[in-house]
């Protein structure tokens, strides 16, 4: 479990180092079901100085953890954990520097009893489009019927697909995956680090999220 590092002095105006343009800041409970905050700070900030930009943060440990966002605390079973571009954080809050175009998402949720998340699918086209840290794979779609085909392509233009083929055709080693199935309605992800690969499975039919790529914001699986 990742918790998040005290930041230091925020940043005022525009984004450290040089860093132009604006990413988002998600603040979401119970795996996206409510949301609290979404808006936009500097490119270049670190997340936590993001979060407290927006937010009211009290910390504890020596100022080491997140205890409480606007008056949420964590508790033994519930707490504050935070993603990048859909992918659950490998680091305190301090150490992550947004790039421009990156989603910063906090979720307070339980996490007693749960499942290890990796990755969601709440913040899709993320994060085919910029990675985790800068790392950003080649991006595949894959397609199951040919009935698919119409909506595979459209999909591929949105997250910046280097290939669109038949499921046939296998996914080229370290790349990143959307592969469209058939059977009843789901999409879920998986990953194999941080960095990726990502590997994201859409299952029905894709024309629904060709046409609103939003379809899933905030969820971290499924679709309504």
């Amino acid at each position: 479990m990742i918790r998040p590092l005290l930041g230091a002095l925020l940043l005022a105006g525009c984004g450290a180092g040089g860093e132009e343009g604006t990413a988002s800041l998600w603040i979401t409970r119970d795996r996206g079901a409510r949301v609290l905050f979404q808006g936009e700070v500097p490119a270049g900030v670190t997340v936590m100085q993001a979060l407290r930009r927006e937010a009211e943060v009290e910390t504890g440990f020596g100022g080491r953890f997140v205890e409480a966002i606007d008056g949420l605390e964590g508790s033994q079973e519930r707490d504050w954990f935070y993603f990048v571009n859909g992918v659950e954080a490998d680091r305190g809050a301090t150490d992550y520097r947004l790039r421009d175009g990156e989603i910063a998402w906090w979720d307070y949720r339980r996490w007693t009893g749960e499942p290890e998340i990796g990755v969601v699918v709440g913040a899709f086209p993320e994060p085919f489009l910029h990675g985790y840290d800068g790392e950003r794979r080649p991006a595949h779609v894959r397609f199951e019927q040919p009935s698919q085909a119409g909506a595979a392509r459209t999909l591929g233009k949105l997250i910046g697909a280097a290939t669109v083929e038949p499921s046939q055709e296998p996914v080229p080693q370290g790349g990143n995956a959307l592969l469209l199935v058939g059977g009843g309605k789901d999409f879920r992800a998986r990953l194999a680090s941080p960095r990726g690969p990502y590997t994201f499975v859409l299952a029905g039919d894709p024309a629904r999220l060709a046409r609103d790529p939003t379809l899933a914001r905030f969820r971290f699986t499924g679709l309504p």
